[in-house]
C-alpha cells in the first residue's frame, strides 16, 4: 500500500475562509502602509546561513535551534529564513539602496522555524513587516507603533489586544545593565536553566525573556533596567509616550520586555491578546539602529515590526465573498454551447459565472448552492427556441423570465 501524503507537521494548507482570511490581512495591511509611505519589497525565501547568523546571533535558540538550514547542491549553506529583518536589510545593502535614506520598506510572506506546533504557532507561517530606515526621531517609533494600531483596529482587533511599550536604552545604558545582571545572576548560576547559564556572560538580558519556571523566579529580584537609564535614553522614551498619548493610542509600560540582542536600542514594543491562549504576542518590533552596521553596512537608523498573520487570523471574521456568481444550468444536452458561451461573455464583462459540466438539472442546482451562488440560469430547448431564459433568484426561490439576449445587461445592473 502506497503512503497516504499529508502536509508536513506544521504547515497548512490555506482554503476558503482560512485564505479569505490571510488576504484580507494582507489587503488591509498594504492599504494602509501606503498611506504612511511604505513601499513593497519581496525577499528570496531563502537566504545565505550567514545572513542570520550574523544577526540573529549564533547563540539565539531560533539559529542553534529552529532554523532550517541546508547546502545546495553546490555546496553553499542556505537558510529558509525564520524572520524577515535580516533579509530586507540584507537587500538595502546588496542593491546599494543605502545612499537612498530614509527608506521605508514592507514585505510579507512565509518563514519557517522548526518549533513545536501549536495553537497560532507553525513550523511554516506567514508574518507581515515593515522596516522603516534612515531616521533616529522618536516620533518615527509613534509613527511605525500608530501603523501596526491602525492596522489593528481597522481589522476590528483594537479592544483586543493591548500595546505593552518599554525602554531598552541607548548603548551605554544597554551596557550598564548588563553588567548589572552579571554581577545579579553570577552568584546564583548552579540555579539557573542550562540554556540561561549559558547566556549569562554572552547575553544576560534574554534571561529575563526564560520560560524556565526556575529562571522566572531569579528574574523577580533582578535590577530593573530603568535604574541604569542615562538622561538621553530617559528623554527618548518620554517623547515616544507623549507622541503615543497625543495620538490616543493606548499602552502599558511593561519594564520586564527587553530585545536581547546588542543591535536592538530604545523602543521595544508588542501588541498582546489573551485570546490565544500562550502565545498572546501578534505584533512586535522595536528600534534597531546596530543592524545596518552589523551587517556591514553604513551607521543607520532603524525601527520596524512584524505581525504574524496566523494569529490575527484565528481573531478575525473572515470576508464573504466579494461577489456571488451566476450559475449556468443547461437543461438538457442541446443548450449546453449556448449557455457555454453565455458563461465567458459574463466573465468579459467582469460577471462571476460558473457553469454544470455534469448531472441533472437537481444535481446542477446543488452545485449552485454549493458555490454560493446567487442566480441559476436556466436554458432548455423550449427557452432556446423562445429566447427566454428562466432566471432564478437562489435566495428567494423567486423565478423570473428574461431574454437571453438581456441577461447581460440584466446582471450588469444586479450584481
Amino acid at each position: 500500500m502506497s503512503e497516504k501524503l499529508q502536509a508536513p507537521r506544521g504547515t497548512q494548507d490555506l482554503m476558503g475562509d482560512e485564505y479569505r482570511a490571510h488576504a484580507h490581512i494582507t489587503a488591509v495591511a498594504n492599504q494602509i502602509a501606503e498611506t504612511y509611505g511604505y513601499e513593497p519589497i519581496a525577499t528570496p525565501i531563502f537566504e545565505s546561513t550567514s545572513v542570520f547568523k550574523r544577526t540573529i546571533g549564533e547563540t539565539s535558540d531560533i539559529v542553534g535551534k529552529e532554523m532550517y538550514t541546508f547546502q545546495d547542491r553546490g555546496g553553499d549553506d542556505l537558510t529558509l529564513r525564520p524572520e524577515g529583518t535580516a533579509g530586507a536589510i540584507r537587500a538595502v545593502i546588496s542593491n546599494g539602496l543605502t545612499q537612498n535614506m530614509p527608506l521605508k520598506l514592507m514585505y510579507t510572506g512565509p518563514m519557517f522555524r522548526y518549533e513545536r506546533p501549536q495553537l497560532g504557532r507553525r513550523r511554516q507561517f506567514h508574518q507581515i513587516g515593515v522596516e522603516c530606515l534612515g531616521v533616529s526621531h522618536p516620533y518615527v517609533d509613534v509613527e511605525t507603533i500608530a501603523l501596526g494600531y491602525q492596522i489593528l483596529k481597522t481589522l476590528g482587533l483594537a479592544d483586543r489586544v493591548v500595546l505593552e511599550i518599554n525602554t531598552i536604552g541607548d548603548t551605554e545604558s544597554r551596557q550598564a545593565y548588563r553588567q548589572a545582571l552579571i554581577n545579579y545572576f553570577t552568584p546564583m548560576k548552579d540555579k539557573l536553566s542550562h540554556d540561561s547559564q549559558d547566556r549569562l556572560m554572552r547575553n544576560p538580558l534574554r534571561i529575563l525573556d526564560s520560560k524556565d519556571e526556575g529562571d522566572r523566579v531569579l528574574v523577580k529580584d533582578a535590577p530593573q533596567f530603568e535604574d541604569y537609564l542615562n538622561e538621553l535614553s530617559k528623554s527618548f522614551f518620554a517623547e515616544v509616550c507623549v507622541g503615543l498619548d497625543s495620538l490616543n493610542i493606548p499602552y502599558q509600560i511593561n519594564r520586564r520586555l527587553v530585545r536581547g540582542l546588542d543591535y536592538y536600542n530604545h523602543t521595544a514594543f508588542e501588541f498582546v491578546t489573551t485570546d490565544l491562549g500562550a502565545q498572546g504576542t501578534v505584533l512586535a518590533g522595536g528600534r534597531y539602529d546596530g543592524l545596518m552596521s552589523q551587517m556591514g553596512g553604513p551607521e543607520t537608523a532603524g525601527v520596524g515590526w512584524a505581525l504574524g498573520i496566523e494569529r490575527l487570523a484565528l481573531m478575525i471574521t473572515p470576508p464573504q465573498q466579494t461577489s456571488r456568481p451566476v450559475a449556468l444550468v443547461p437543461v438538457g444536452d442541446t443548450a449546453f454551447a449556448s449557455c457555454f458561451d453565455l458563461a465567458m461573455a459574463l466573465r468579459q464583462q467582469g460577471i462571476a459565472s460558473d457553469i454544470a459540466y455534469s448531472g441533472n438539472v437537481g444535481k446542477r442546482l446543488k452545485r449552485a448552492n454549493k458555490i454560493n451562488a446567487g442566480w441559476a440560469v436556466m436554458i432548455g430547448d423550449d427557452e432556446l427556441a423562445s429566447g427566454v431564459a428562466v432566471v432564478k433568484t437562489l435566495d428567494s426561490g423567486e423565478q423570473k423570465n428574461i431574454a437571453i439576449s438581456d441577461l447581460i445587461s440584466y446582471f450588469k445592473s444586479d450584481t
